[in-house]
Order: structure tokens, then C-alpha cells, then sequence
């Protein structure tokens, strides 16, 4: 069920809500099908008997309806995959937040200024602590068949500890004879140690040399909880359906929390990479 919490400006919607807004402020009457989640928003005062819409949705329809960037955080942890996400209006930024098993997410508007640090609150990011020696083995190359086999391996495992190591490492062997010695044993502890994978997509409409093009950035990095975190630098991001399959190259490669900080901040374009009409509140300055 939808909610509305006005003590914090902050709105639980599925995407089917978000789709009777859609059709509502183009003008439309929804379909059949979302006439529930229709009465389901007009029991709870966000939409009126004669499709009218709260007032409290300005902000957030706007920023959904036309926003200047749409941000994608998609995470896959030990409960399946999550999509969280921001919308860059030109009046206001909104965040939301999915959760495992839930179809609805949680909305809320969120200062600019704050936006990294929101990212970073989405993917977990933390400071961790520094290295006090350069690791041995800071770059791993292998296939995505030998990470689909690991994984496969982690899942069929039935036993102790040691048992489940021998699994995934006969795993990655079989699948990648060439992955072996200090390689092999990082890629294994990586695997065993994988807290979640997470990938960031930004997209926004670009002015090249005066012309309105559609630009999107990306990057995607494994927390690997004790063994740190790792950009996946190959399949490069971003990627489409049906681009990667198992004799694609898999590399990752080692980072700090703050050089992540620092490639998320950089997937934000600046102003100047934005198209923005002559009559735009940012275009006016």
C-alpha cells in the first residue's frame, strides 16, 4: 500500500502509483489495470475523486516528470538484486530507495548538495581502514564463465568452511585453467568475501556542438567487505543486454574508499554538459 509521511515530506509508491501519475498529469485516465493503485492513492489524499493531484507532489513529479539527470543505483547483496535511484529536477532532487522483497519504494527530497554523499549512503560506501602494506595482487583477469562457476559452486556447497574453498577454487580452475597460483587465491577470497556488487548509471540529455544527445556514465564496483573494494574495469560500463556472455573478459581491479568517492563524484556531469532550454531556471543562471 502507498503512504505519505507529511512530518517528513517522504512517499512509499510502487512503480504502478508512479505510473497513475504519469497518465494523470499528461491528462489521461489510467488504464484498467491501475484503477486499484488509483483508489489505492485516492484513499490516502494524493489523488482526488476527479483525478486532481495533492499538492505535495509537485516536487516530486517534476523532478520524475522532466528531470535534467536520472541516477540508477542497482545493488545485489545476499537478497537479490535492489534498484535505488535519484531524479536531478530542476526545482528539486529526489531520492528513493528500494528494499528486498518490497514493491514499493521510499521517496524523499534531499538537499544538492548532499547528493555524493547520498549515493554513497545508497551503496554503502565506508572509509574502511588503510592499508598498511601494498597488497600482492591488485588486479585479477579472468572470464565471466569462471565467476558464473564460482558462484554456482558457493550455492551447491554443503559443508564446512575448507569444503566450500576447495569447491569454489576446482570451480574457477575448471573454468579458467589459466587463472592460477596468487590469482587464483585472490579471486577465491574475493568470491567467499563478496558482500554485494553494485553499479551507478547516470543519463542525461548532453549539448554537443549545440545538438540535444542523450550521455550516460557509469561504474561498477565489488564490495568485497575485509578484501576491499574492486571496480570491475571489464565488461566496461557502460553495458547493454545481451552485450556480455561467459567468454566475456572479467577484470577487476583494487581501489580505496576514497578513489570510489571520487569516480562516483565524476559520474555527475557538470552544468555545461547539460541541455538546457533558453527558458530553464539553469539556463537563466
Amino acid at each position: 500500500m502507498p503512504s505519505y509521511d507529511s512530518s517528513r515530506a517522504r512517499f512509499r509508491l510502487a512503480d504502478r502509483h508512479i505510473a497513475v501519475f504519469a497518465h494523470l498529469v499528461d491528462g489521461q485516465t489510467p488504464p484498467e489495470e491501475l484503477w486499484e493503485s488509483l483508489v489505492e492513492l485516492q484513499r490516502i489524499g494524493l489523488v482526488g475523486e476527479e483525478g486532481e493531484l495533492a499538492p505535495v507532489l509537485r516536487e516530486l513529479l517534476g523532478a520524475i516528470a522532466e528531470p535534467l539527470v536520472m541516477i540508477s543505483v542497482e545493488v545485489t547483496g545476499a537478497h537479490g538484486p535492489v534498484e535505488h535511484g535519484v531524479a536531478v529536477g530542476q526545482e528539486a532532487v529526489i531520492s528513493y530507495d528500494g528494499w528486498p522483497g518490497e514493491e514499493e519504494s521510499e521517496f524523499v527530497s534531499i538537499e544538492p548538495s548532499t547528493l555524493v554523499w547520498e549515493l554513497a549512503r545508497k551503496v554503502n560506501l565506508h572509509r574502511g581502514e588503510p592499508w598498511t602494506e601494498e597488497p600482492a595482487v591488485t588486479w585479477i583477469a579472468t572470464t565471466m564463465a569462471a565467476l558464473d562457476a564460482a558462484f554456482v559452486a558457493v550455492d551447491a556447497a554443503d559443508g564446512d568452511e575448507e569444503a566450500v574453498r576447495a569447491a569454489v577454487r576446482t570451480a574457477l580452475a575448471t573454468a579458467d585453467p589459466e587463472l592460477t597460483g596468487p590469482g587464483l587465491d585472490r579471486l577465491l577470497d574475493l568470491v567467499l568475501a563478496l558482500n554485494a556488487t553494485w553499479r551507478v548509471t547516470t543519463a542525461w540529455d548532453g549539448d554537443h556542438e549545440g545538438e540535444r544527445t542523450a550521455m550516460v556514465r557509469a561504474l561498477a564496483v565489488w564490495d568485497c567487505g575485509p578484501e576491499g573494494y574492486w571496480i570491475r574495469e571489464q565488461p566496461e560500463e557502460p553495458i547493454v543486454s545481451g552485450q556480455v556472455g561467459p567468454d566475456s573478459a572479467l577484470v577487476v581491479a583494487l581501489t580505496t574508499p576514497g578513489q570510489v568517492w571520487d569516480r562516483v563524484t565524476d559520474l555527475l556531469p557538470d552544468k555545461e554538459d547539460l541541455f538546457l532550454s533558453e527558458d530553464s531556471p539553469e539556463a537563466r543562471g
